[in-house]
C-alpha cells in the first residue's frame, strides 16, 4: 500500500523514488507543500473537523473513502482536500486516477488548492469543467495564481482574447499552464505570425478555435501538412494559410487517416483537384467529417433526391457542413409539399438561410408550420429506421 501524506512533500519524489512529472513550468510556480498563513481561520472552520479541533481519524477516512483507502495509505489530513474535490464531482476513482498520474497534486492543502481553483472560476472556466481538467492535469493544483496562472491568463489576453472565452480555452487546455510562457508559448505564437504567414491580428481567433495549437510542434504539423496539400492537390502557401485561418484544427488530423480518405472520396465522386481545393479552401472543416455518416449520405442525397450533380459543390461547399436530418431534407420535402420548386436540380440557395428568411423568401408560410412539417418528418424517419432494425 502506498503512503498518501497532504500538506508536504512527497517523500518518493525527495528519495528520488518516484520521479517527478516533467513539465516547463517553473518550480516557483509550483506550490510542493503547506503554507500555514496562507489560510484564514473562517476557511478553517468550512472543512471537515472533528469537536476537538483535529482531523478525522484515520478509521473515519476509510470509512468515507473506502476504495482509496484500500488502495493508498491516505493520510487523515487529506480529507478536507478529497471533501473539497468532490465537490466538483470527482469520485474515489477519479482521485485514483489522479494519484497514478500526478502523486503530488493530492498533497496540496485544501485552502491553497481552493485558492487556485477559485481563480480559474473567476475567469470563466465553468464548475462542470473543473473536474475533466483536474483528471487530465492535476498539477493544475499545484500551480501558484501569482507565479503561474495569473501569467498564462494574463498572456491569453495580450492575444486579444476576449474574456469571455477565457475560460473556455483553459478548460479546452489545461496542459497550458504546464509550458513556461517566455520560451514556449509566445515562441509558438511567434511561428504562426512569422513562419505560417497568419496575420497578428487573427491569432486570437486562431488560438479560439483550437486551444490545443499552444502546445504542440508547429512546426513539424505545419510543414509536413503544408507539403502534403501543395503536392497532393498543387495548393499554393495563401490557400493552405486561409485554411488554417479558417480551421486550425487541421493541424491535429492525421494525413492517413484524416486528410488522405476525404480527398480521395471528392476525387470518386468526380472532383478534380482545383475543386477539391475549392470546397478545401472555402470549408476546410470537410476534412474533420465522417465519410460514412456525413460525406457519403449528402452526396447520395444531393444526386438522387436533389438532382444536382458534383460540380455545385464548389459554389455551394456548406452543402456538406449542413444536418441532412434537420436542414436539407426538411426544407427540400417541405417545398416539394407546397409546388414551390420546379422540375430540375434542387436550388440549394434555399438551404442556406436561416428558418424565418427560408419560410419567408421560399415557402411562403409561417415558421411554426414549417417546423411542425420537419418535426413530423423527423418521428417519421425515426420510426422507418427502428422498424428496419426490428
Amino acid at each position: 500500500m502506498i503512503l498518501l501524506r497532504c500538506g508536504f512533500v512527497c517523500e518518493g519524489v525527495k528519495k528520488g523514488i518516484v520521479k517527478p512529472e516533467e513539465s516547463e513550468t517553473d518550480e516557483d510556480d509550483l506550490d510542493l507543500g503547506i503554507s500555514p498563513n496562507a489560510t484564514s481561520e473562517k476557511k478553517k472552520e468550512s472543512w471537515r473537523l472533528d469537536g476537538r479541533g483535529k482531523m478525522s481519524s484515520r478509521k473515519y477516512v476509510e470509512k468515507l473513502y473506502p476504495r482509496l483507502a484500500e488502495e493508498i495509505d491516505i493520510d487523515p489530513k487529506c480529507v478536507p482536500l478529497l471533501d473539497y474535490l468532490s465537490t466538483f464531482g470527482l469520485k474515489e476513482s477519479h482521485f485514483v486516477q489522479m494519484y497514478e498520474r500526478h502523486m503530488p497534486s493530492l498533497q496540496i492543502n485544501v485552502f491553497s488548492a481552493q485558492e487556485r481553483l477559485d481563480y480559474l472560476l473567476s475567469v470563466g472556466v465553468k464548475h462542470r469543467d473543473i473536474k475533466r481538467m483536474l483528471l487530465r492535469q492535476p498539477q493544475i493544483l499545484q500551480y501558484t495564481v501569482e507565479n503561474n496562472l495569473k501569467a498564462h491568463i494574463s498572456f491569453l489576453m495580450g492575444l486579444g482574447i476576449p474574456n469571455s472565452k477565457i475560460g473556455q480555452i483553459v478548460a479546452a487546455t489545461p496542459s497550458l499552464f504546464s509550458y513556461s510562457v517566455e520560451n514556449s508559448l509566445r515562441p509558438t505564437i511567434r511561428y504562426l505570425i512569422e513562419e505560417v504567414g497568419i496575420k497578428e491580428t487573427d491569432v486570437g481567433k486562431v488560438v479560439q478555435l483550437s486551444p490545443q495549437i499552444l502546445v504542440q510542434r508547429l512546426d513539424i504539423t505545419w510543414n509536413t501538412r503544408y507539403m502534403f496539400l501543395s503536392k497532393e492537390l498543387g495548393a499554393p502557401r495563401d490557400s493552405v494559410v486561409k485554411m488554417v485561418k479558417k480551421h486550425p484544427q487541421l493541424l491535429h488530423y492525421s494525413i492517413d487517416d484524416g486528410f488522405l480518405p476525404r480527398i480521395n472520396f471528392l476525387r470518386s465522386i468526380g472532383m478534380c483537384n482545383s475543386d477539391i481545393l475549392k470546397v478545401l479552401t472555402s470549408l476546410t472543416q470537410v476534412l474533420s467529417l465522417s465519410l460514412e455518416d456525413n460525406l457519403k449520405p449528402k452526396y447520395m442525397y444531393l444526386v438522387n433526391e436533389l438532382n444536382n450533380e458534383v460540380h455545385i459543390l464548389t459554389k455551394y461547399p456548406m452543402y456538406l457542413s449542413l444536418s441532412l436530418d434537420q436542414r436539407i431534407r426538411p426544407r427540400h420535402r417541405f417545398l416539394v409539399e407546397l409546388k414551390k420548386v420546379r422540375k430540375g436540380p434542387f436550388p440549394l440557395s434555399s438551404l442556406v438561410p436561416n428558418d424565418e428568411s427560408f419560410c419567408q423568401q421560399w415557402a411562403g408560410t409561417s415558421v411554426d408550420t414549417y417546423l411542425a412539417f420537419r418535426q413530423r418528418l423527423l418521428l417519421k424517419e425515426f420510426a422507418n429506421k427502428y422498424d428496419k432494425r426490428g
